[in-house]
C-alpha cells in the first residue's frame, strides 16, 4: 500500500509546472532557516533539479552543513554525514566486508556512501586517496569494493563543504575530483542586516539549527526528486544556438592565454544541465541566454586553473571569467 502511495506521487511530477510549483514549496520552507543568501540556496536547489553534486566552499559558521541538512529534510530523502578528518580512510566512506563468526562468511557493511544524500564534511581536510574514494559514486552511482560492484541510491548526491584551501590543514582537492561537482557555490560571511535578523531569531527563542529544521515539512520523497529530474531532462528543450552558445563559452577557457587548464566536455555538459533545471525551475520549457549566463561562473570557476603568470600578476578567476563571457557572442 505505501508503495502504491509514492507512486501516485511520482505521477503528479510530469510536467515542468508541477517541478516548478513542488520546489518553489520547497524554497519556501528552506527561506525559514536559511536567512539570505538568496543565490546560494537558488544554486543548491538547482543543483538538486539538475542532478548535480555540490561543493560548498566558505569560512566556518556561514551555514554550510545547515544548507545541506535543510535540503535532505525537504526533500525526504536518506540522509547521512561523515566528518573528513586526516586519518579517514577509504573505507571509511564505502564500506567493507567484514567476516561473521556466526555465517562464517563476509558480508558487506555498508559505509556512508549508501544513501540519497551525503553531507562529505570538510572534504580538503583528507588527503587525496580518500578524497578519490567518492569519484566512482559521484559519476556512476556506483563503488567497487573488493572487486564486486554495488549500485548506490539512483538520487544520490553529494553536498561537500571546505573550508577556503588557504586554511591550515586543508589539501586542495584533485581536478578530476573537482571536475564531479556540478556546482562550486561560495559562501559568504551574511549581510549586516540578514546577520541581524538571525540573532533576532536566535533572541527570541528560535533555534535556527534545532527547533525550525526538524519542523521542517518534505516536499517530496526520493522517488519524487528523480522524476522531477527526468522530467526535466525530457522536456526542457534546448536549441541549437544555445548548444553553440556553452560550448563557445567553455571552449574560450582552453586556449586563453591566462589559463593553464581550461575546462573539459563535463564543464559543457554541465552547464547545459544545469541550465535546463534553471529553466524548469522558472516555470519555462526552454532554456535562454539568461540561463546559461547566470551559472557560468558556478560551473567553470573550479574547473579552470589560472596559469602561474597570471596568479603572479594577481588576476582573480572572476574577472578571467568575465572577460571570457564578454568575448563570447550572445544568441538572440
Amino acid at each position: 500500500m505505501k508503495h502504491s502511495k509514492r507512486s501516485q506521487e511520482v505521477i503528479t511530477m510530469q510536467t515542468i509546472a508541477d517541478v516548478a510549483s513542488r520546489f518553489g514549496a520547497l524554497r519556501e520552507q528552506l527561506d525559514r532557516v536559511i536567512i539570505g543568501q538568496e543565490r546560494v540556496k537558488t544554486l543548491a536547489i538547482t543543483s538538486l533539479v539538475a542532478g548535480g553534486h555540490m561543493l560548498l566552499e566558505g569560512a566556518p559558521g556561514t551555514g554550510k552543513t545547515l544548507l545541506a541538512l535543510a535540503l535532505s529534510r525537504l526533500v525526504g530523502c536518506r540522509f547521512r554525514r561523515i566528518q573528513f578528518t586526516p586519518d579517514l580512510m577509504p573505507a571509511d566512506l564505502l564500506g567493507a566486508n567484514i567476516f561473521s563468526q556466526k555465517s562464517q562468511e563476509f558480508a558487506l557493511r555498508p559505509g556512508p556512501v549508501f544513501t540519497d544524500v551525503l553531507l562529505a564534511d570538510e572534504i580538503n581536510r583528507t588527503p587525496p586517496r580518500t578524497q578519490a574514494a567518492l569519484l566512482e559514486s559521484m559519476q556512476e552511482n556506483a563503488v567497487t569494493i573488493d572487486g564486486v560492484r554495488y549500485r548506490v541510491s539512483p538520487v544520490f548526491t553529494v553536498f561537500a563543504t571546505q573550508n577556503p584551501v588557504e586554511f591550515e590543514g586543508t589539501y586542495p582537492l584533485p581536478e578530476a575530483q573537482r571536475d564531479r561537482f556540478l556546482f562550486k557555490i561560495n559562501i559568504d560571511f551574511p549581510e549586516a542586516e540578514d546577520e541581524a535578523r538571525m540573532l533576532t531569531a536566535y533572541a527570541t527563542g528560535k533555534r535556527l539549527h534545532d527547533d525550525i529544521v526538524a519542523s521542517l515539512q518534505a516536499t517530496m520523497n526520493a522517488d519524487d526528486l528523480l522524476a522531477a529530474r527526468r522530467t526535466v531532462a525530457n522536456n526542457v528543450r534546448v536549441e541549437p544556438q544555445i548548444i553553440t552558445y556553452i560550448r563557445s563559452l567553455v571552449a574560450k577557457t582552453r586556449n586563453d592565454e591566462s589559463v593553464q587548464i581550461g575546462a573539459g566536455p563535463r564543464a559543457s555538459l554541465a552547464l547545459l544541465e544545469a541550465s535546463r533545471a534553471s529553466a524548469a525551475l522558472a516555470n519555462r520549457d526552454f532554456i535562454t541566454p539568461d540561463d546559461v549566463k547566470s551559472l557560468v561562473a558556478p560551473v567553470l570557476a573550479h574547473r579552470v586553473t589560472l596559469s602561474p603568470e597570471a596568479e603572479m600578476e594577481g588576476m582573480a578567476l572572476d574577472d578571467l571569467l568575465t572577460r571570457i563571457f564578454e568575448q563570447v557572442e550572445v544568441p538572440r
